[in-house]
C-alpha cells in the first residue's frame, strides 16, 4: 500500500480499482437509491459509534438531519451544520478508527447534497477497517465489505419505492 507507506491518512480513493464495479453501479443508479444506500450505511456506523461512545450524539444528529433533508422536512442550511458537526466530532474521538467512522458518516450524509460524496463513506470506512485489521492483513475484509456495498446498493434499488417522502430536489 503505497499510500500507507507515504503516511496518507486515507488509504482508499474513488479512482482506486477496488471501487470500479461500485463506481459503475453508482453511476447508473437513481439519486434516491444512492441516498438511501449512503444513509443506510451511515446508520450501521452511527449505531456502532453509539455503542462505543454513547455520549457522542453528533453522528446520530447528522444522520437524522440528512434523513429529514432528503424527506423535504428541512432545508440544506439546517442540515449542513449537523453534518459539519459530525466531521468535527472526529477531532474529539479517542482513536483513529472512530475518527474515520465520524468522517464516513459525514460523507454519507452529504450524499443528499450531491452523489459526488457517495464514495466518501467507503473511502473512510475501508481505511478504518485496514487500520484496525492491519494494512497488510485486511484484504479479505476489504473485499467482503466492497461486496456488501454492492449488495446494499441492489437492496436499496429494490426498496426505493418504500420511501414516498422526498424533497422536491430529489423527486
Amino acid at each position: 500500500m503505497q499510500r500507507y507507506r507515504r503516511g496518507n491518512s486515507i488509504l482508499f480513493i474513488k479512482t482506486d480499482e477496488i471501487f470500479a464495479e461500485l463506481t459503475s453501479l453508482l453511476a447508473v443508479e437513481s439519486r434516491k437509491t444512492v441516498v438511501l444506500w449512503a444513509l443506510g450505511l451511515a446508520e450501521e456506523t452511527v449505531n456502532e459509534l453509539a455503542c462505543q461512545y454513547p455520549d457522542e450524539e453528533r453522528p446520530r444528529v447528522a444522520l437524522s438531519a440528512a434523513r429529514s433533508w432528503a424527506a423535504g422536512k428541512i432545508k440544506m442550511p439546517e442540515a449542513r451544520p449537523a453534518i459539519l458537526a459530525c466531521h468535527a466530532a472526529a477531532r474529539d474521538m479517542p482513536n483513529e478508527a472512530a475518527v474515520l467512522y465520524c468522517h464516513a458518516v459525514g460523507q454519507a450524509c452529504s450524499v443528499v447534497h450531491t452523489v459526488g460524496h457517495a464514495l466518501g463513506y467507503p473511502s473512510y470506512e475501508l481505511t478504518a477497517i485496514a487500520r484496525v485489521a492491519g494494512v497488510f492483513d485486511c484484504r479479505e475484509q476489504i473485499e467482503t465489505r466492497i461486496h456488501e456495498y454492492i449488495e446494499w446498493l441492489y437492496y436499496w434499488r429494490a426498496h426505493t419505492c418504500d420511501y414516498p417522502d422526498w424533497a422536491k430536489f430529489l423527486r
